[in-house]
């Protein structure tokens, strides 16, 4: 059993002795928790990926309790992550950006948290530093998680909905939380507040409101939204990757040709809108972001001024000058 080893890091995060590891589920001071390829399952019945709940024995189903979790966002990163479930060498690229702000070797024996773990492509970067990682997400992505780093026995895989944890309070050294909270119900900043009570130091990436952005970025940035207001709630697997195919030949290909037909004359590629994004990446990365950026329904966005206003509840708030924007420390 993957977690035989693993018991007193999880009697510190549940803040209980009180554990029993079976085969196929585990027992917290007396709540049962089912266990499916490796993956402790923290959700409610109703709140379960249906795929998953037909994995599991013996669980009562909640018939019409309705979930506090965004079902239609719960399956949407679920398929994407499904689909684009690779780790690339560009992944790295983009975790050295994100993570421009930490010290990386003070990392080392640290535990750390990695919200909203997608494909767990930031934690396999961090593998061989921390000492341990717990990796979250509400989505059946944490299965794909699970498979990339299954030749590290450091990590611990928890289904769970990233608000409503029930560990104890600094459980972790070190939390990380990138491009998640942006695309769930409650206020973003609100629910960077409300985590701040499990580390004492968190890494946040939120979409930005433009407000480094001229006139003409924000006019294109207007009309791409649009287009995401009026497809996001398509389902069909098929409808999607067709979409994913027509967006990113129609507006993402063409950005990125006009920039590096610009550079061949001197001209800086960084002055076409979202070249400095997308200028980098080979087609498949751009599919998973085009797949990303136009079928998930919330979308919240905030300035570097309103980041600062978590001055309430933090120390010091550090946002980096870099891409992606906005990305942010903050420590207690």
């Amino acid at each position: 059993m993957y977690y035989k080893n693993k018991i007193k890091t999880l009697s510190e995060i549940f803040g209980t002795s009180d554990i029993q590891l079976q085969e196929s589920c585990i027992n917290i001071a007396g709540r049962v928790y089912p266990i499916v390829d490796d993956v402790i399952i923290l959700l409610e019945s109703h709140q379960i990926p249906n795929q998953t709940l037909e994995k599991i024995d013996h669980v009562t189903r909640d018939e019409g309790i309705t979930s506090s979790i965004a079902k239609d966002i719960q399956y949407t990163f679920g398929e994407e992550w499904k689909t684009f479930n690779k780790i690339l060498p560009q992944h790295h690229d983009e975790f050295k950006l994100y993570f421009d702000l930490i010290d990386l070797p003070a990392l080392e024996s640290k535990r750390i948290c990695d919200l909203g773990c997608g494909i767990g492509r930031w934690s396999y970067f961090l593998k061989d530093i921390a000492k341990e990682i717990v990796l979250i997400d509400f989505s059946e992505s944490i299965f794909e998680a699970r498979k990339n780093l299954s030749e590290s026995d450091n990590m611990i895989f928890i289904m769970a909905d990233v608000l409503n944890l029930p560990f104890q309070d600094d459980t972790f050294d070190f939390m990380f939380c990138l491009g998640v909270l942006h695309h769930i119900p409650s206020p973003a900043l609100q629910s960077v507040r409300k985590l701040s009570r499990l580390a004492p130091e968190f890494l946040v990436y939120l979409y930005y409101a433009l407000d480094n952005r001229g006139t003409l970025y924000k006019l294109i940035f207007f009309f791409v939204n649009l287009i995401r207001k009026l497809i996001c709630n398509i389902t069909s697997p098929t409808a999607r990757s067709i979409l994913t195919e027509v967006f990113m030949w129609s507006l993402y290909v063409p950005i990125i040709i006009i920039g590096k037909i610009l550079s061949l004359f001197g001209v800086q590629a960084s002055k076409v809108p979202f070249y400095s994004i997308y200028g980098h990446m080979d087609l498949g990365r751009i599919r998973q972001d085009v797949y990303d950026r136009f079928f998930t329904r919330i979308e919240q966005r905030v300035s570097k001024k309103e980041i600062h206003k978590l001055s309430d509840t933090f120390s010091e708030i550090i946002v980096s000058d870099g891409l992606p924007y906005w990305h942010f420390l903050c420590r207690k």
